[in-house]
């Protein structure tokens, strides 16, 4: 049963267009030789990291969404590890249906808490959130 991940890895700030696209290629053929479905690749842009790592102050950030299975998300995290172009990487199972329930507009400090604490009650249960 195939899952919902989405990962983002961070390659070193000085690479050319080729060694970038060489990176994007490979991690595109670990997806689709093992039967994922691949959804987007996204190029964030450099950007200043929290901490220096390997001594790089900025970092390239990609994201990648697909859908796939544990071994897959193996395979995809081993080979990420062996780049040495990637400083770091993280993958991350989305939920399949998660909706942020909307705001409730509250007219009274009275009225609206009935309105409020049955939104709070359909919020789902397990939510992910990634931060760095």
């Amino acid at each position: 049963m195939s899952r919902m991940y989405e990962t983002i890895y961070i390659v070193q700030p000085d690479l050319g267009d080729e060694e970038i696209k060489a990176l994007s290629a490979k991690v595109q053929d670990v997806i689709a030789s093992m039967n994922g479905d691949f959804k987007r690749l996204e190029d964030w842009g450099t950007r200043k990291l929290a901490y220096p790592i390997n001594k790089n102050p900025r970092g390239r950030y990609f994201y990648l969404r697909f859908d796939a299975d544990a071994p897959l998300i193996a395979e995809l995290e081993r080979r990420l590890r062996l780049d040495d172009k990637v400083i770091r990487y993280q993958s991350v199972k989305l939920e399949q249906e998660v909706v942020a329930p909307a705001a409730a507009p509250v007219k009274s400090a009275e009225e609206g808490t009935e309105e409020v604490a049955a939104a709070a009650t359909e919020a789902p249960a397990e939510t992910t959130t990634t931060e760095e």
